[in-house]
């Protein structure tokens, strides 16, 4: 009988494992940004009124993926705080100056992965470092792995993630107008990440 809960058990981990990686139909290696198809952008509330939506417009994402399993990938984010674009000129003067991004002093946004958790139907916990204004904090992206295989048009194997999450502004110094400008931030990364199987 215990040798029958045993092997049940490991049965249930490799299906469990077998489903989290059902998806990767690439290889292994270094995947970065595709420029062409990348979207970091965050959303808060305006007074109750709205919920602005704002992006950068340069950026780069590595992704060093372990195709066996995706959750001992890592993947780094580096973004240009300059570029930051509301579409609204005086706002994006704002968003710049040291009350928000301070971008004259701290140019760069970066995040690290520091683990990642498999969680099936190619969904994942990527734990890691938000760094913003050089103040580092853990923050976690509820992240999915959208579809895995060579892109039609490149013909470079590709791999397409959304990953969102929900971070408190003023943990970064940029407590500046709350609460009639939310303190509660949505982050959300839409990308198309490439490899390039003859470096």
């Amino acid at each position: 009988m215990k040798a029958l809960i045993r092997s049940t058990l490991a049965a249930s981990a490799l299906a469990l494992t077998v489903a989290a990686n059902a998806d990767i139909t690439v290889p292994s290696g270094k995947y970065t940004l595709e420029k062409t198809h990348g979207y970091i952008t965050f959303t808060y509330s305006h007074l109750g009124f709205s919920n602005p939506q704002v992006g950068f417009d340069s950026f780069d994402v590595d992704l060093d993926l372990d195709a066996a399993d995706p959750a001992s990938s890592a993947l780094n984010v580096t973004v240009d705080a300059t570029s930051v674009n509301s579409r609204v000129d005086v706002f994006d003067e704002h968003l710049n100056d040291d009350k928000l991004f301070n971008t004259d002093e701290f140019p760069s946004i970066t995040f690290t992965s520091t683990g990642m958790e498999a969680l099936g139907d190619d969904k994942f916990k990527v734990m890691g470092d938000l760094t913003i204004k050089g103040i580092t904090k853990p923050v976690v992206l509820d992240a999915s792995i959208n579809k895995t295989g060579n892109n039609p048009f490149s013909k470079k194997p590709t791999v397409g993630v959304s990953a969102s999450a929900t971070v408190m502004r003023s943990e970064w110094d940029m407590g500046y107008a709350t609460p009639a400008v939310s303190d509660e931030v949505t982050i959300s990364i839409e990308v198309e990440l490439q490899g390039n199987p003859d470096s």
